[in-house]
């Protein structure tokens, strides 16, 4: 059969640019499909709106700490209205910076659902297009809770429509403790709504670090945030402007906007999946094996449309692991399981992790010691007056590193290099002899590997050995 193009690619977020310009840079032809806007969720009302919003709302509390310091604060024009420059930022983006990686890909944009016809062919409206391999990356969307009345509630903001609002609410309910719940709650309440967060789970932030939540939780309280966690909401009413949230513990909650941010669902049910014999799970998810492959093995569902990591760098990673496979011989594909996934929640201060948590280590019945250094305890933490947060690493006693835990200033930027450690098999001892930079907050990963050393020193048959070595 003559296809149309080597390879389409459903879907222009984080995955689908990843497979798209690296395939087109090889010379393959390409044809890339989007319903809405290249960059997908990511770029427009995801990742990168919500770091500028909450880079705004660092910047404006930075000017409070100067008004109680009783020193003249900058002017910071738009922080009431700061949505309108977000969009601008991010037309630009669009039109000045991504579009141009896109000239040796077929675009079709803003024409459509990609539904398939069959396994080699997709129709947008009344064009179909055939390729060889098709790679499915239409990413999720927020998911709306069966909550009694929430369905009558007028205005429901999500992270899809939220950054299309023209003020600052005056006040502020928030359904989710998760990534996007705990950022917005601190974005907004710092650009001076008053805001509450319910939450499900007992600690925001679940798939992470109990105590990292639990700092988080103390933080958010001394800034105003109102934080109930190990709710159970009841109903939600709407009345005369104003939304009431009741829990089943008894709890009311009033508030002019509501925004839910309590999980995500697949995007793919407008692919018509089964016409190309692309089989999900019972979640809607599509289901892939080690390579990313779906059911039908030309075709690969890659990014958060799999359910394996909702990670926009992940998404990206196994855009460029299954484009790889796709290519190679059955031995030399990788397993995209394999590669690690750290993760940062950029609040402030930053929660970070990478490998296992403390719980799956105990679950998993892995021995392990906990390595924990705090920020406090670091001068140049102090002297920048950032002195939040901690370092807590999960290590065998030979070295082994399982796990990392970092909440504190720059933590996005440090569990890099502990996600390499772990991904390489590194030991403890391989960093302690590594040089890091001083006094960056990446010199808390080097204390932490002293710190494990220094503890082997407890062992009485060590100071022995050693002793006995120096004074030969």
């Amino acid at each position: 059969m003559k296809y149309d193009y080597d390879l389409i690619c459903v879907g222009l977020g984080p995955a689908g640019m990843a497979v798209s310009i690296m395939a087109a840079e090889m010379g393959l032809s390409v044809c890339a499909i989007e319903k809405h806007k290249v960059g997908g969720e990511c770029m427009n009302v995801g990742c990168i709106p919500s770091k500028a919003l909450l880079r705004m709302a660092q910047t404006r509390q930075a000017a409070r700490l100067f008004e109680a310091m009783e020193l003249e604060p900058a002017q910071l024009p738009g922080v009431r209205a700061p949505f309108a420059r977000i969009r601008a930022h991010l037309q630009y983006i669009n039109d000045k910076k991504t579009m141009g990686m896109f000239a040796k890909v077929q675009l079709i944009l803003g024409e459509g659902d990609a539904v398939f016809v069959d396994p080699h062919q997709v129709r947008v409206n009344e064009r179909v297009f055939s390729a060889r391999r098709i790679f499915i990356c239409t990413g999720t969307r927020p998911a709306l809770p069966p909550i009694p009345g929430l369905d009558t509630v007028e205005g429901v903001l999500t992270n899809e429509n939220m950054f299309a609002l023209d003020q600052v609410p005056e006040s502020l309910l928030i359904i989710g403790g998760g990534a996007i719940g705990t950022e917005m709650a601190q974005a907004f309440s710092r650009l001076g709504s008053r805001v509450a967060l319910v939450h499900a789970d007992p600690h925001l932030i679940p798939a992470g670090d109990p105590d990292a939540s639990d700092l988080l939780r103390q933080i958010f309280e001394e800034e105003g945030i109102q934080v109930l966690n190990g709710r159970c909401i009841k109903q939600i009413t709407q009345a005369d402007g104003e939304i009431r949230i009741e829990t089943q513990e008894g709890d009311e909650l009033r508030g002019a906007r509501l925004l839910v941010a309590a999980g995500r669902q697949p995007a793919s049910a407008a692919l018509e999946l089964a016409n190309a014999g692309v089989k999900t799970n019972a979640r809607g998810f599509i289901e892939v094996n080690r390579h990313l492959q779906t059911s039908c093995p030309h075709i690969y569902a890659v990014g958060d449309c799999n359910g394996h990591a909702l990670f926009s760098h992940a998404a990206m990673h196994q855009g460029m692991i299954a484009l790889m496979n796709s290519m190679m011989p059955w031995p030399f594909r990788k397993d995209f399981r394999k590669y690690l996934v750290p993760w940062t929640v950029f609040s402030d201060p930053q929660v970070s992790a990478a490998g296992k948590t403390e719980a799956m280590l105990k679950k998993e019945g892995i021995p392990f010691e906990t390595v924990r250094i705090n920020y406090g305890d670091y001068g140049a933490a102090i002297a920048e007056n950032v002195p939040t947060g901690f370092l807590k690493a999960f290590v065998s006693a030979s070295g082994k590193i399982h796990g990392v835990v970092i909440v504190g200033e720059g933590s996005g930027e440090m569990i890099n290099e502990w996600a390499l450690a772990i991904q390489k098999g590194l030991r403890m001892h391989d960093i302690l002899f590594l040089q890091h930079s001083f006094p960056t907050m990446g010199f808390l990963t080097k204390r932490t590997s002293e710190s494990w050393m220094m503890n082997r020193m407890k062992s009485e048959r060590l100071k022995r050995l050693c002793q006995f070595f120096f004074r030969r």
